[in-house]
């Protein structure tokens, strides 16, 4: 019966474990999704970092609480993610929970300037 406890135990925690380190992304990953022309099915040759060239003008875009696109307004960066993939690359929204988007996300909040 111990053995099973603690055999319950460790699988809990590697849930855990492996559940809270795919919900905060990998930037790596992330910076080249930034960078991939065909990120999302786009169709216009184009990568996010085309109209921000390493990161620029996303400095603080992980602090904000509020984003206003064309007159809208967004809560979530995974929003503006996806108003953009739709927008400037014309490809098709991803998952907000995908791990693409939690990659993309972490990148994105690892350009934040001390």
């Amino acid at each position: 019966m111990k053995i099973l406890k603690v055999l319950a135990l460790f699988l809990v925690a590697t849930v855990m474990t492996f559940s809270s380190a795919f919900a905060a992304g990998d930037a790596k990953r992330g910076k080249a999704l930034f960078n991939d022309t065909k990120l999302a099915g786009g169709t216009t040759g184009k990568s996010c970092n085309s109209c921000h060239p390493g990161g620029k003008g996303l400095e603080n875009a992980g602090d904000r609480k509020e984003w206003t696109m064309m007159g809208k307004k967004y809560k979530t960066l995974e929003a503006v993610i996806n108003w953009d993939i739709e927008e400037a690359l014309h490809g098709k929204a991803l998952d907000p929970k995908s791990a693409d988007m939690a990659d993309l996300v972490a990148y994105i909040k690892s350009l934040k300037k001390d």
